[in-house]
């Protein structure tokens, strides 16, 4: 049975609602059948949205709403189906009143954060970054520094980048784009021993990209490994022939 199945499964179970001697009880009539129904609708609207169809993601949610319109969840879900279908606008305010209503919600500040960077608002995207860390108990808390890694970056502050690259590190040691992060930094600052740790730890959990390859080869040049450069060089060829970082190898060589 599909997801989706499972889903429309458990709530036509919850709308079903419970029979009595007298008939059927409205299964909205009371506070637990309301949460329940609410509840169901919400992961509805998330099975679909996790498909790809935000088009039907859409009237469960709203349905949500109609049934609880405080509904934190349903307003960061229906945040989620507009930044997918790139409405800014709309995206921005569902998540503003998710937030509202969960104040101090970690997930929802780092999804909040994601969408302002996707948008380029970095200094607002840092902000719900911060807000987010501030949850010590938060379970991705690793990836929130990484964002904020991100966004330091952009915001043009380098050394505090790596201050949370290295913290999210410290946190879950396996954080792909802060490893690749550090390997690159660090090759910048000509620390080569810790970038090429970092860029193994990488390549051993993360699939190699144009920039991560032009990185490795780089690297294996100043440690001498002309067989890696090479074999680095070629699948940059083969995977990533009409991009930036290819011609940069090629004008390096």
């Amino acid at each position: 049975m599909t997801l989706r199945a499972l889903l429309l499964l458990s709530l036509a179970v919850v709308l079903a609602g419970c029979v009595k001697s007298g008939g059927r009880a409205d299964p909205l009539s009371t506070q637990q059948g309301r949460e329940e129904a609410r509840d169901a609708y919400i992961q509805l609207g998330i099975g679909h949205l996790n498909q790809g169809a935000t088009e039907k993601a859409k009237e469960p949610l709203r349905k949500a709403l109609d049934i609880d319109s405080g509904s934190a969840e349903a307003h960061a879900a229906l945040a989620l189906v507009f930044q997918r279908e790139m409405e800014p606008e709309l995206a921005d305010e569902h998540f503003r009143k998710a937030i509202g209503l969960k104040k101090g919600d970690a997930r929802l500040l780092n999804n909040y954060g994601g969408f302002l960077y996707e948008q380029k608002r970095y200094k607002d995207a840092h902000e719900q970054f911060i807000a987010a860390s501030k949850d010590t108990l938060y379970p991705e808390r690793s990836r929130v520094f990484e964002n904020l890694g991100l966004t330091a970056l952009q915001l043009g502050q380098r050394d505090q980048a790596k201050h949370y690259f290295e913290k999210a590190l410290r946190m879950n040691s396996q954080r792909s784009v802060a490893l690749f992060q550090m390997a690159q930094l660090s090759y910048q600052d000509k620390q080569y021993v810790p970038a090429r740790a970092y860029y193994l730890n990488y390549s051993r959990q993360a699939k190699q990209t144009a920039e991560s390859l032009l990185l490795g080869t780089r690297l294996a040049k100043v440690f001498e490994d002309r067989d890696q450069a090479a074999t680095l060089g070629l699948q940059l060829k083969r995977l990533y022939p009409g991009t930036p970082e290819y011609q940069q190898f090629l004008s390096e060589q």
